[in-house]
Protein backbone atom coordinates (compact mmCIF):
# COMPACT_ATOMS: atom_id res chain seq x y z
CA UNK A 1 0.00 0.00 0.00
CA UNK A 2 1.30 3.27 -1.00
CA UNK A 3 -0.09 6.79 0.38
CA UNK A 4 -1.25 8.74 0.93
CA UNK A 5 -0.32 11.45 -1.59
CA UNK A 6 -1.72 14.56 -1.33
CA UNK A 7 0.73 14.61 2.15
CA UNK A 8 3.46 12.75 0.46
CA UNK A 9 3.72 13.37 -3.32
CA UNK A 10 7.06 12.81 -3.52
CA UNK A 11 7.27 10.10 -1.67
CA UNK A 12 4.84 8.36 -4.37
CA UNK A 13 6.32 9.61 -7.59
CA UNK A 14 9.81 8.09 -6.31
CA UNK A 15 8.34 4.70 -5.42
CA UNK A 16 6.50 4.68 -8.83
CA UNK A 17 9.61 6.33 -10.84
CA UNK A 18 11.83 3.01 -9.09
CA UNK A 19 9.63 0.19 -11.01
CA UNK A 20 11.57 0.05 -14.27
CA UNK A 21 14.66 -0.79 -11.94
CA UNK A 22 12.90 -4.01 -10.82
CA UNK A 23 13.63 -5.45 -7.56
CA UNK A 24 11.69 -4.73 -4.54
CA UNK A 25 11.78 -1.95 -2.69
CA UNK A 26 9.66 -1.28 0.25
CA UNK A 27 9.09 2.33 2.49
CA UNK A 28 7.95 3.22 6.08
CA UNK A 29 7.72 7.12 7.23
CA UNK A 30 6.86 8.28 10.22
CA UNK A 31 6.69 11.85 12.43
CA UNK A 32 8.15 10.50 16.09
CA UNK A 33 4.58 9.31 18.17
CA UNK A 34 2.24 9.10 15.16
CA UNK A 35 0.60 6.90 12.93
CA UNK A 36 3.08 6.45 9.68
CA UNK A 37 2.92 9.24 6.94
CA UNK A 38 3.65 6.86 4.28
CA UNK A 39 4.34 3.06 3.34
CA UNK A 40 5.07 1.02 0.82
CA UNK A 41 4.59 -2.97 1.28
CA UNK A 42 5.92 -2.10 4.62
CA UNK A 43 5.39 -5.41 6.28
CA UNK A 44 6.96 -7.42 3.49
CA UNK A 45 9.72 -9.66 5.45
CA UNK A 46 13.13 -9.15 3.93
CA UNK A 47 16.32 -11.00 5.16
CA UNK A 48 17.24 -8.82 8.19
CA UNK A 49 21.19 -8.83 8.17
CA UNK A 50 22.66 -6.45 10.18
CA UNK A 51 19.24 -4.70 11.61
CA UNK A 52 19.03 -7.40 14.47
CA UNK A 53 21.52 -5.28 15.87
CA UNK A 54 19.20 -2.45 16.98
CA UNK A 55 17.23 -4.99 18.90
CA UNK A 56 20.24 -6.83 20.44
CA UNK A 57 21.32 -2.73 21.48
CA UNK A 58 18.18 -2.90 23.13
CA UNK A 59 18.02 -5.66 24.63
CA UNK A 60 21.49 -4.81 26.69
CA UNK A 61 20.64 -1.72 27.59
CA UNK A 62 17.46 -3.37 29.30
CA UNK A 63 19.42 -6.00 30.94
CA UNK A 64 23.17 -5.74 31.08
CA UNK A 65 25.22 -3.65 33.15
CA UNK A 66 27.06 -2.28 30.43
CA UNK A 67 30.05 -1.48 32.54
CA UNK A 68 30.69 -4.85 33.13
CA UNK A 69 34.38 -6.43 31.44
CA UNK A 70 33.98 -9.30 29.08
CA UNK A 71 36.74 -11.30 27.47
CA UNK A 72 36.68 -11.00 23.53
CA UNK A 73 36.58 -14.49 21.72
CA UNK A 74 35.40 -15.56 18.43
CA UNK A 75 33.88 -18.87 18.73
CA UNK A 76 30.45 -19.01 20.01
CA UNK A 77 27.71 -21.83 20.64
CA UNK A 78 25.27 -22.41 17.70
CA UNK A 79 21.77 -22.48 18.31
CA UNK A 80 21.46 -25.51 16.65
CA UNK A 81 24.42 -27.64 17.51
CA UNK A 82 28.03 -27.01 17.84
CA UNK A 83 30.16 -23.97 18.18
CA UNK A 84 30.43 -21.49 15.25
CA UNK A 85 33.47 -18.97 14.70
CA UNK A 86 32.68 -15.17 13.54
CA UNK A 87 34.89 -14.58 10.19
CA UNK A 88 37.40 -11.62 10.80
CA UNK A 89 37.34 -11.51 6.76
CA UNK A 90 33.62 -11.07 6.90
CA UNK A 91 33.75 -8.28 9.57
CA UNK A 92 33.55 -4.69 9.41
CA UNK A 93 35.28 -3.46 12.27
CA UNK A 94 38.86 -4.01 13.42
CA UNK A 95 38.81 -2.15 16.53
CA UNK A 96 37.38 -5.97 18.67
CA UNK A 97 39.57 -7.91 16.81
CA UNK A 98 42.27 -5.95 18.44
CA UNK A 99 41.44 -6.52 21.40
CA UNK A 100 41.04 -10.61 20.66
CA UNK A 101 42.18 -12.17 24.20
CA UNK A 102 41.70 -9.15 26.14
CA UNK A 103 38.67 -7.71 27.95
CA UNK A 104 36.33 -4.89 26.71
CA UNK A 105 32.84 -3.55 28.31
CA UNK A 106 30.08 -4.27 27.58
CA UNK A 107 29.05 -0.94 26.51
CA UNK A 108 31.70 -0.45 24.03
CA UNK A 109 30.71 -3.83 22.47
CA UNK A 110 27.89 -2.27 22.01
CA UNK A 111 29.04 0.60 20.57
CA UNK A 112 31.19 -0.80 18.04
CA UNK A 113 28.23 -3.04 16.95
CA UNK A 114 25.95 0.22 16.19
CA UNK A 115 28.65 2.52 14.59
CA UNK A 116 30.57 0.24 12.78
CA UNK A 117 28.59 -2.74 12.83
CA UNK A 118 30.55 -5.28 14.10
CA UNK A 119 29.81 -8.93 14.20
CA UNK A 120 32.09 -9.77 17.06
CA UNK A 121 31.19 -7.14 19.09
CA UNK A 122 27.55 -8.53 18.23
CA UNK A 123 28.06 -12.07 18.86
CA UNK A 124 30.14 -10.99 22.09
CA UNK A 125 26.46 -9.23 23.10
CA UNK A 126 24.17 -11.94 21.64
CA UNK A 127 26.08 -14.25 23.59
CA UNK A 128 25.65 -12.04 27.24
CA UNK A 129 22.17 -11.34 26.89
CA UNK A 130 21.09 -14.10 25.15
CA UNK A 131 18.92 -14.80 22.13
CA UNK A 132 15.27 -14.51 23.78
CA UNK A 133 15.77 -11.29 25.24
CA UNK A 134 16.37 -9.87 22.16
CA UNK A 135 13.29 -11.49 20.21
CA UNK A 136 11.63 -9.64 23.36
CA UNK A 137 12.91 -6.57 22.64
CA UNK A 138 12.09 -6.93 18.99
CA UNK A 139 9.04 -4.85 17.70
CA UNK A 140 6.37 -6.17 15.06
CA UNK A 141 8.12 -7.37 12.03
CA UNK A 142 12.01 -8.40 13.08
CA UNK A 143 12.04 -12.49 13.67
CA UNK A 144 15.42 -12.97 15.19
CA UNK A 145 16.22 -17.01 15.51
CA UNK A 146 19.76 -16.84 15.14
CA UNK A 147 23.26 -14.90 15.65
CA UNK A 148 25.15 -13.48 12.88
CA UNK A 149 27.62 -15.93 11.39
CA UNK A 150 25.76 -19.28 12.79
CA UNK A 151 26.38 -21.93 9.64
CA UNK A 152 24.98 -24.76 11.19
CA UNK A 153 21.78 -22.27 12.45
CA UNK A 154 21.64 -21.31 8.14
CA UNK A 155 22.26 -24.72 6.76
CA UNK A 156 19.24 -25.55 9.32
CA UNK A 157 16.84 -23.09 7.67
CA UNK A 158 17.04 -20.56 10.59
CA UNK A 159 17.17 -17.21 9.42
CA UNK A 160 16.90 -13.30 10.80
CA UNK A 161 13.83 -11.25 8.98
CA UNK A 162 13.09 -7.80 9.04
CA UNK A 163 10.00 -5.24 7.52
CA UNK A 164 10.52 -1.95 6.78
CA UNK A 165 8.27 -0.87 9.74
CA UNK A 166 10.39 -2.67 11.77
CA UNK A 167 13.31 -1.25 11.11
CA UNK A 168 11.68 1.96 11.30
CA UNK A 169 10.06 1.05 14.92
CA UNK A 170 13.86 0.57 15.57
CA UNK A 171 14.83 3.72 15.01
CA UNK A 172 11.94 5.11 16.45
CA UNK A 173 12.23 3.26 19.84
CA UNK A 174 15.75 5.13 20.55
CA UNK A 175 14.24 8.62 19.76
CA UNK A 176 14.69 10.51 23.16
CA UNK A 177 17.38 8.50 24.74
CA UNK A 178 20.73 9.56 24.84
CA UNK A 179 22.29 6.88 25.70
CA UNK A 180 20.90 4.45 22.96
CA UNK A 181 20.95 6.75 20.50
CA UNK A 182 24.42 7.78 20.41
CA UNK A 183 25.87 5.27 18.76
CA UNK A 184 23.43 5.88 15.67
CA UNK A 185 24.51 9.32 15.70
CA UNK A 186 27.94 8.32 15.55
CA UNK A 187 27.34 6.04 12.57
CA UNK A 188 30.28 4.97 10.04
CA UNK A 189 28.49 3.91 7.46
CA UNK A 190 26.37 6.88 5.84
CA UNK A 191 26.04 6.52 2.07
CA UNK A 192 22.75 5.36 2.16
CA UNK A 193 20.27 7.61 3.62
CA UNK A 194 22.07 10.41 5.05
CA UNK A 195 24.05 10.95 2.12
CA UNK A 196 20.92 12.20 0.33
CA UNK A 197 20.23 14.54 3.12
CA UNK A 198 21.33 17.87 2.77
CA UNK A 199 24.44 19.07 4.65
CA UNK A 200 24.60 19.61 8.29
CA UNK A 201 21.11 17.81 8.70
CA UNK A 202 21.08 15.92 12.05
CA UNK A 203 20.49 11.87 11.40
CA UNK A 204 20.78 8.86 13.16
CA UNK A 205 20.49 5.69 11.28
CA UNK A 206 21.60 2.20 10.96
CA UNK A 207 21.85 0.14 7.52
CA UNK A 208 22.34 -4.01 6.32
CA UNK A 209 24.09 -5.27 3.65
CA UNK A 210 25.06 -8.58 2.37
CA UNK A 211 24.28 -9.65 -1.40
CA UNK A 212 21.32 -8.62 -2.59
CA UNK A 213 19.81 -6.72 0.29
CA UNK A 214 20.56 -2.87 1.46
CA UNK A 215 18.70 -1.26 3.88
CA UNK A 216 18.72 2.06 5.84
CA UNK A 217 16.72 3.27 8.99
CA UNK A 218 17.12 6.48 10.09
CA UNK A 219 15.82 8.99 12.79
CA UNK A 220 15.80 12.81 10.48
CA UNK A 221 16.00 15.61 12.82
CA UNK A 222 15.12 18.72 10.34
CA UNK A 223 15.72 22.25 11.61
CA UNK A 224 12.54 23.58 9.99
CA UNK A 225 10.03 20.63 10.98
CA UNK A 226 9.70 18.09 13.60
CA UNK A 227 11.77 14.47 13.55
CA UNK A 228 10.82 11.71 11.07
CA UNK A 229 11.78 8.23 10.80
CA UNK A 230 12.70 6.56 6.95
CA UNK A 231 12.77 2.95 6.59
CA UNK A 232 13.87 1.63 3.12
CA UNK A 233 14.86 -1.79 2.77
CA UNK A 234 15.91 -3.79 -0.68
CA UNK A 235 16.10 -6.71 -2.07
CA UNK A 236 16.82 -8.14 -5.69
CA UNK A 237 18.69 -4.96 -6.88
CA UNK A 238 22.52 -4.38 -7.99
CA UNK A 239 24.19 -2.14 -5.22
CA UNK A 240 24.26 0.75 -7.45
CA UNK A 241 20.99 0.36 -7.99
CA UNK A 242 20.05 -0.26 -4.48
CA UNK A 243 21.59 2.58 -3.54
CA UNK A 244 19.96 4.84 -5.62
CA UNK A 245 16.71 3.83 -4.60
CA UNK A 246 17.21 5.23 -0.97
CA UNK A 247 18.29 8.08 -2.03
CA UNK A 248 15.88 8.80 -4.02
CA UNK A 249 13.19 8.07 -1.32
CA UNK A 250 15.16 9.91 0.78
CA UNK A 251 15.03 13.03 -0.95
CA UNK A 252 11.73 12.64 -1.52
CA UNK A 253 10.72 12.23 2.08
CA UNK A 254 12.71 15.20 2.71
CA UNK A 255 10.65 17.01 0.07
CA UNK A 256 7.48 15.93 1.72
CA UNK A 257 8.59 16.48 5.50
CA UNK A 258 6.39 19.69 6.49
CA UNK A 259 3.85 17.87 5.41
CA UNK A 260 3.96 14.25 6.70
CA UNK A 261 1.63 13.45 9.43
CA UNK A 262 -1.32 15.00 7.97
CA UNK A 263 -2.90 12.00 7.61
CA UNK A 264 -1.60 8.37 9.18
CA UNK A 265 -1.89 4.84 8.31
CA UNK A 266 -0.68 2.08 10.94
CA UNK A 267 0.53 2.00 14.30
CA UNK A 268 2.47 5.01 15.92
CA UNK A 269 6.17 4.97 15.41
CA UNK A 270 8.32 3.65 18.61
CA UNK A 271 6.89 0.80 19.27
CA UNK A 272 9.93 -1.32 19.40
CA UNK A 273 9.63 -3.50 22.45
CA UNK A 274 9.01 -3.26 26.04
CA UNK A 275 10.22 0.21 27.60
CA UNK A 276 14.04 0.19 29.21
CA UNK A 277 14.75 -0.03 32.41
CA UNK A 278 15.22 2.61 34.83
CA UNK A 279 18.84 3.15 35.20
Amino acid sequence: MTGPAPDTPHLGAALAARRADGGVVLVWCSRLDERAAFTHQADRTHYAASLIKPAVLRAAHRNLDLGERVLVHDRFPSVVRGHYRVQRADDNDEVPWERLGAHMTLGRLCHRMIRASSNLATSLVVEAVGLPAVAACAPPGLVVTRPIGDRAAIEAGLTNTVTAAAAGALLAGAAGDTALLAPYREQEYRDGIPAALPAGVQVANKNAWVDGVEHDAALIEPADAPPYVLAVCTTGLAPEHARAAIHAVTRASWADRHSLGRHSLGPPAGQAGPPLRPR
